[in-house]
């Protein structure tokens, strides 16, 4: 029979009924997962193969708007129209912090906190707690499949 130790507790003898059920629970999520996995596969297969068409049909709309000099256009079924869609990033962030600092904007970022990173800061400075840090812990479960 296996001993089960919780945390900091003394192991206890578990029945053999105890073990059996845990290990199909264990099983029953291995499949579970196996599944899932199987299932996304399959419908990323789908989806790259909608997506694939989807943006020729759009790349031929833009090029219809190029030659036209079309905006926009309105069918019975449905429009469609251009527009300019721009995106930033920068290749040198010790630069754009500098510049955000500088220029009191940091209203260019956006408002999350990189959790691995707050972890580490908060752990190596424990007596510098962020004003309004909120935290949110909760147990997590981890199967693994035996190697």
């Amino acid at each position: 029979m296996a001993k089960a130790k919780q945390d900091n507790e003394e192991p206890h003898a578990m029945t053999q009924a105890e073990e059996v059920g845990l290990e199909r629970l264990v099983e029953a999520c291995i499949k579970i997962r196996d599944k899932k996995a199987e299932i996304t596969n399959e419908l990323n297969g789908k989806l790259e193969a909608l997506d694939t068409k989807l943006k020729a049909f759009k790349a031929a709309l833009d090029e219809h708007c190029q030659k036209t000099g079309a905006k926009s256009m309105a069918f019975e079924c449905g429009s469609f129209y251009r527009s300019v869609k721009t995106k930033y990033w920068t290749s040198d962030w010790e630069s754009m912090g500098k510049f955000i600092v500088e220029n009191e904007a940091t209203d260019l970022l956006e408002r999350r906190i990189h959790q691995g990173n707050m972890k580490s800061f908060l752990e190596e400075n424990p007596e510098k707690l962020p004003p309004n840090l909120n935290a949110e812990s909760e147990y997590t479960i981890t199967v693994r499949r035996k190697k």
